[in-house]
C-alpha cells in the first residue's frame, strides 16, 4: 500500500475511492507516567512517551490501511495525523487520508 502526503501520486491517473481512517488511544501504567513525570522537571526527552506515541501512529496507521485495502485501494493520498491528549498520560492519534486506486 503507498502512502504519500501529497493529494496526487506522479505518473498515475486516480480514482478516489473515499475517506479512511484509524484511530488509537493508548496510555502508559502508573509506575511509568510517575517516572516521567520526574523527568519532566529536570527537562529532557520524555522517551517513554515518544515510543508511546510511535506505538499509536503505527497502530491508527495501520487500521486505515486495512480500511483502504477493504475499499480495494492502491494507495491512500493525503496522509494526515492529529493527536489529541484524552486524560492526562493518554493520547489519541488519528491517521486519515483519501483511499484511491490506480486507473
Amino acid at each position: 500500500m503507498m502512502l504519500v502526503s501529497t493529494n496526487y501520486i506522479a505518473g498515475k491517473e486516480l480514482e478516489m475511492l473515499g475517506l479512511v481512517k484509524g484511530s488509537m488511544v493508548q496510555t502508559k501504567h502508573i509506575g511509568k507516567d510517575i517516572v516521567q513525570g520526574f523527568k519532566s522537571m529536570v527537562g529532557g526527552e520524555l522517551k517513554a512517551y515518544t515510543e508511546m506515541m510511535n506505538d499509536s501512529r503505527t497502530q491508527a496507521t495501520n487500521r486505515m490501511i486495512t480500511e483502504a485495502e477493504a475499499l480495494q485501494a492502491d494507495a491512500i493520498v493525503n496522509v494526515r495525523f492529529s493527536t489529541s491528549s484524552i486524560v492526562q498520560g493518554a493520547a489519541e492519534v488519528i491517521a486519515y487520508g483519501t483511499a484511491v486506486r490506480f486507473v
